[in-house]
């Protein structure tokens, strides 16, 4: 029962992530700023998050893994609340900021404290499982804060987030055993040595030595070059739709709707794949995420074309998800900061991405130009997944990169104990 706690608090923070964007007209009237301003709610949660991955996970680093997600967890409700009572714009970019810091590590340990629950074999599906949470609230997201906001104001919004990030705090509390967060009888046991964990609490020099990793580095880069390439597009996507294919804005709601259902699928396969054959699932995946782009492109005038290919840049796309995040945390010996450099790395990817993006199309190459910009980027992540990959089969590169069947040997020495 775990694992459902672990994936309502994906939920909720996945909420609070995308929720602005469907409030940010009525956030920016109400706290009477200009919509640049509100603007800082967004474009704030994310910098946050790239920069409190690392940091918050490396504060906590000499504490038991569950503890720390339940004080994450009441960070989160913190922030949400500061932002629903927040009487001016500045206690409500506080509230953002507050809540954004707990995302990055909410997801990385979490990921570590979710494959534990499950045996070796199941460890990207048990991470899917988690970001399940993360995906369906990118589909329900903006619709939701919409919804609510119109009815109800929104604050109303910020409201039902904090009530259900206090249901995933006493979930986590009651439903993950004590000992899936701790390290020092399962999962973490053989590589105590390495990744310096005693029962539970891991050394912050030698999660730093984990780094040394060439594996851990690629995998990293990989992470962010696909992750910038997707959301390269994605930021102008709106735009791709009613300048290109000529849908109406009122039709894309529905098409991030699509997109946002091609994540769920993508996240759940992507899992399944990586516990079967991980680098090749990773492989294959990134040089879909690479085809749809292009493809996009060529075809992004067509109505229909564009249907089906937003679907399938969701699910290429989040399919990387659960196989990155089992690899690097296998090729960094398990530590936590290695899972939260990832997430961090994917919002470093994801704010380069769309940068580049701005670039072509201030440049005056058109609203199609970001799509293969993305596949460009993403081109450069197959590749580098490749020498990855390449280098794992060697045993190249240090760390417990091979992750052929998406095991690295930190857990299969643990023998999966329970």
């Amino acid at each position: 029962m775990g694992l459902p706690a672990l994936a309502l608090g994906g939920f909720g923070i996945g909420l609070t992530e995308f929720v602005i964007a469907g409030l940010l007209p009525q956030v920016a009237r109400s706290l009477t700023v200009s919509t640049a301003t509100a603007g800082w709610l967004i474009s704030g949660y994310a910098l946050t998050v790239a920069v409190g991955a690392i940091a918050v996970t490396a504060a906590t680093a000499g504490l038991a893994r569950k503890p720390v997600l339940v004080g994450l967890l009441a960070l989160f409700v913190a922030g949400n609340l500061l932002s629903a009572l927040a009487p001016t714009y500045g206690v409500m970019l506080l509230g953002r900021v507050v809540a954004a810091l707990c995302h990055g590590s909410f997801f990385g340990i979490g990921s570590l404290v979710a494959r534990r629950l499950v045996p070796p074999e199941r460890a990207s599906r048990a991470v899917a499982s988690m970001f399940a949470g993360l995906t369906v609230a990118n589909v329900l997201g903006v619709p939701f804060g919409a919804l609510v906001g119109e009815r109800w104001g929104w604050r109303a919004t910020f409201w039902a987030i904090t009530v259900i990030g206090a249901v995933a705090l006493i979930g986590i509390a009651v439903l993950v055993p004590g000992w899936a967060g701790t390290g020092g009888d399962g999962a973490d046991a053989g590589a105590g040595a390495a990744a310096g964990t005693r029962g539970g609490r891991t050394d912050l020099r030698a999660q730093a030595r984990a780094f040394r990793s060439a594996q851990v580095w690629l995998t990293l880069t990989a992470t962010a070059l696909g992750y910038g390439g997707m959301f390269g597009a994605f930021s102008y996507l709106a735009y791709t739709f009613t300048r290109v294919a000529g849908f109406s804005t009122t039709d894309v709601s529905w098409l991030l709707v699509v997109y946002g259902t091609g994540l769920v699928v993508g996240n759940a396969a992507g899992g399944r794949g990586a516990d079967r054959d991980r680098d090749a699932t990773l492989l294959v995946s990134l040089a879909g995420l690479t085809a749809t782009l292009a493809v996009f492109g060529v075809l992004a005038s067509s109505r229909g074309a564009s249907v089906v290919l937003v679907f399938l840049l969701g699910a290429f796309g989040f399919a990387t998800v659960p196989g990155m995040i089992t690899r690097v945390t296998d090729a960094a010996g398990g530590v936590p900061l290695a899972a939260s450099a990832n997430v961090s790395a994917s919002n470093v990817g994801n704010a380069l991405g769309a940068w580049a993006g701005g670039l072509v199309i201030s440049a005056g190459f058109g609203y199609a130009a970001p799509l293969f910009v993305g596949a460009g980027i993403v081109t450069a992540g197959v590749g580098v997944m490749g020498v990855a990959a390449w280098m794992a089969v060697g045993g190249v590169g240090g760390g417990e990169g091979k992750g052929q069947k998406g095991e690295g040997r930190w857990e299969r020495r643990a023998g999966c104990e329970r």
